[in-house]
């Protein structure tokens, strides 16, 4: 007799167009759970879904969940939300996504990856050597990969390799086998209110990995260096530009069409190894950190060398990180999520050391106030390597708090710490008609955020 487990219960997702949320609810439809959803608009995260047969509601009101049990919220639904104040009258169990992935991930070997930064490329790197080899894992992903056209996808091994979202602490709930820190950085304050908060929860994540695996931490990064002071058992491996590293980054070669490396593996009672001349199809030293990380896993459950710089070699990229869009009067566009001070200046690093004498031109839309709040010093800091910035207005993402400071002043700040031109635009169409009088020639345009941005970059052909 085969028992159908959970058949009975309808689980309801608000908020399920996020990337996050459409990614575990397509992964539940497949494991045969009963899936439904609410967001106030489309996107193309819901019409993927949709093809799916997942039923979704465009708007919040409280007949979407008539039928009900259980109810998983994403974690920017706000506490008035229609949906969530019925589910709490009618007392059904609601549970944040990270405590739901919790539950569905909680009988597989878990490859937990997760950090103020890199998260989404670090798991879709590790996906693309996996796809090399005969396991064949579950993936939930925080971008579309480019080679599943999918956030998500149901693997058929006991395998799973999952991004744990950092922002609103339910990482923590996710049970790791091994674990990826990339880096711990300021960044959802709102919700950790300081420095200490937010390391103390990655230490707690670090020390629940259990001692058949393995924590694999960046040692480039200052906080994670100060983390690992702190840990009283040494389950870990380093990896890094630093020597110390034990899975040591050398040789470093970066060109326009992809960057190479070597790796040295230096474990304690093993024979040290190398993995030379390693290629990815990815600019910026960010990037071959990301790409270590996912090598350094691959490595210690015993993936070959071959398979892993295959796998690496042939990456297809993930949506939104450093994506070419178009081409126009011999200019490249592209677009970014970069919306924090360190990704901004991640991403023009690593954009100049391959273009070295093209001009570069950010369009940037800041994305929350509360963010800008609390890194404006950062942020005008953070574009010395380009040459020209286009700022766009602030995208709220639905926050009601005041900037507390003259957006003209942050921009003149911006061109005296990071010595650029700036101009300031209102909407995408007075952005079309900068680019129409003023872009020509072997420029690089760069859209970078996480709101609307995206598309306005994707529109501007029709616009220009």
């Amino acid at each position: 007799m085969k028992i159908e487990l959970a058949k009975t219960e309808v689980i309801h997702f608000v908020g399920i167009g996020g990337i996050g949320m459409s990614g575990l609810s397509l992964i539940m439809k497949g494991m045969g759970f009963n899936v439904q959803g609410s967001d106030i608009s489309n996107n193309k995260n819901i019409n993927r879904l949709k093809k799916n047969k997942i039923k979704i509601s465009i708007t919040h009101t409280k007949k979407n969940i008539k039928k009900a049990t259980i109810l998983v919220v994403s974690s920017a639904i706000k506490k008035n939300n229609p949906e969530l104040i019925e589910a709490v009258k009618k007392q059904l169990p609601i549970y944040k996504r990270g405590e739901m992935l919790a539950h569905i991930v909680s009988l597989t070997k878990n490859i937990v990856v997760t950090g103020s930064h890199g998260k989404t490329t670090t798991t879709s790197l590790l996906a693309g050597i996996f796809s090399k080899t005969k396991l064949d894992p579950t993936i939930i992903n925080g971008g579309v990969l480019n080679s599943l056209k999918n956030s998500a996808k149901l693997g058929k091994s006991d395998w799973c390799i999952l991004e744990a979202d950092e922002s609103d602490g339910s990482f923590i709930h996710v049970p790791p086998t091994y674990a990826i820190v990339t880096n711990i950085d300021r960044e959802h304050m709102d919700f950790y209110k300081s420095m200490s908060d937010l390391k103390n929860l990655f230490m707690k994540f670090i020390n629940k990995v259990p001692s058949f695996g393995k924590s694999f931490i960046c040692i480039d990064d200052k906080n994670n260096v100060d983390l690992l002071k702190k840990l009283k058992i040494k389950n870990y491996y380093t990896y890094g530009t630093n020597p110390k590293s034990q899975f040591y980054i050398r040789n470093i070669k970066q060109l326009k069409k992809f960057s190479e490396y070597d790796l040295s593996i230096n474990l304690p009672g093993k024979k040290n190894i190398s993995i030379n001349k390693i290629k990815i199809p990815l600019l910026g030293i960010h990037n071959i950190r990301n790409a270590t990380a996912a090598a350094a896993v691959a490595s210690t459950i015993g993936i070959s060398k071959a398979i892993i710089k295959k796998g690496l070699k042939e990456f297809k990229g993930v949506q939104r990180r450093f994506i070419k869009v178009f081409n126009y009067r011999e200019t490249n566009f592209y677009d970014d999520y970069a919306h924090h001070p360190t990704e901004i200046k991640e991403l023009l690093n690593g954009v100049r050391a391959a273009y070295k004498k093209d001009e570069i031109i950010c369009v940037f839309q800041p994305h929350r106030i509360s963010r800008l709040k609390d890194l404006k010093k950062e942020f005008t800091l953070s574009f010395k390597k380009a040459d020209v910035v286009i700022l766009c207005p602030v995208y709220a993402a639905g926050e009601k708090i005041k900037l507390g400071f003259s957006y003209e002043n942050f921009a003149k700040d911006i061109i005296k710490n990071s010595k650029v031109k700036l101009f300031m635009v209102s909407d995408q169409y007075q952005l079309a008609k900068f680019i129409q009088s003023y872009i020509y020639g072997k420029k690089i345009v760069i859209g970078m955020g996480a709101g609307t941005i995206s598309n306005w970059m994707r529109e501007l052909p029709k616009l220009i």
